[in-house]
């Protein structure tokens, strides 16, 4: 209300981008914070729930700093510590985590979708049950814009926040005297540097040590980037990984010319 974003302002409230560029998208996504249909004969309706107990109620909110109002389940009891990089990966780990698993889908005899839940709901809810363009009218709220910014910074991490050099840091502490000379807050280029190996994100992100190897245990390193197709060849020939030369084909029918007289 302070910024004048009350919907009860009519007229004099910003307009909505999302309903400007598209309006069948922007209902989509409105239907899909609460929980509704948008597309096809159900338009309006809930979606279809399966285990759930008409006698739970309305789920509230429990516990501190939670709240759950038109759609929205929010949780600001998190934190972590400034120091703590482990509790920090976890929590990025959790947000960044896929919005859909594919093995929890399954189609049912009558074509419509079951989406099993990771975990049951407070109500009582274990799955979803969603016709096929239902289904995809979820996916479509899911998919990010194109051009749009999916991590937004505010405070003193936003982009030009006058404090921002001073908590915002790319490199380790110099060591013996190094970056002495460098203005008081400026990150240091000493160091560790700011982007991680690929090897590293692979090992992080999904367990796989690339740079094992895996007939001795032994580590691999890089010792160079071939890109001519002909010192290729001869390499994997003599390691005897060569693929076998296709065949000949049928030659080419031949050309038949047709030589007209005035």
């Amino acid at each position: 209300m302070r910024r004048g974003l009350d919907p009860e302002t009519g007229e004099s409230a910003p307009p909505d981008p999302l309903a400007e560029e598209s309006a069948s998208l922007a209902g989509i996504s409105g239907a899909s914070v609460l929980g509704r249909i948008a597309l096809g004969p159900r338009a309006g309706g809930r979606v279809r729930r399966l285990g759930q107990d008409p006698s739970s109620g309305v789920t509230v909110a429990r516990g501190p700093r939670q709240a759950q109002l038109d759609g929205f389940d929010l949780h600001a009891n998190v934190w972590v510590p400034g120091r703590d990089r482990a509790r920090l990966e976890r929590l990025c780990r959790y947000l960044l985590r896929p919005p859909l698993a594919q093995e929890r889908l399954r189609r049912r005899a009558d074509g419509r979708i079951l989406v099993e839940l990771r975990k049951t709901w407070r109500d009582g809810t274990t799955h979803l049950l969603l016709e096929p363009l239902e289904l995809l009218e979820k996916l479509a709220a899911l998919t990010p814009r194109p051009e749009a910014h999916l991590l937004l910074y505010h405070g003193v991490l936003a982009p030009h926040a006058a404090w921002r050099q001073r908590v915002v840091g790319f490199a380790r502490p110099p060591e013996d005297g190094a970056g002495a000379d460098a203005p008081s807050g400026q990150p240091t280029t000493v160091g560790r540097p700011r982007y991680q190996a690929w090897a590293v994100l692979m090992q992080r992100a999904f367990g796989l040590d690339v740079l094992a190897c895996p007939r001795c245990g032994g580590r691999l390193r890089l010792l160079a980037t071939i890109a001519d197709p002909t010192v290729v060849e001869q390499i994997l020939t003599h390691l005897g990984l060569a693929p076998a030369p296709r065949p000949p084909g049928p030659a080419p029918p031949a050309a038949s010319a047709v030589i007209a007289h005035p």
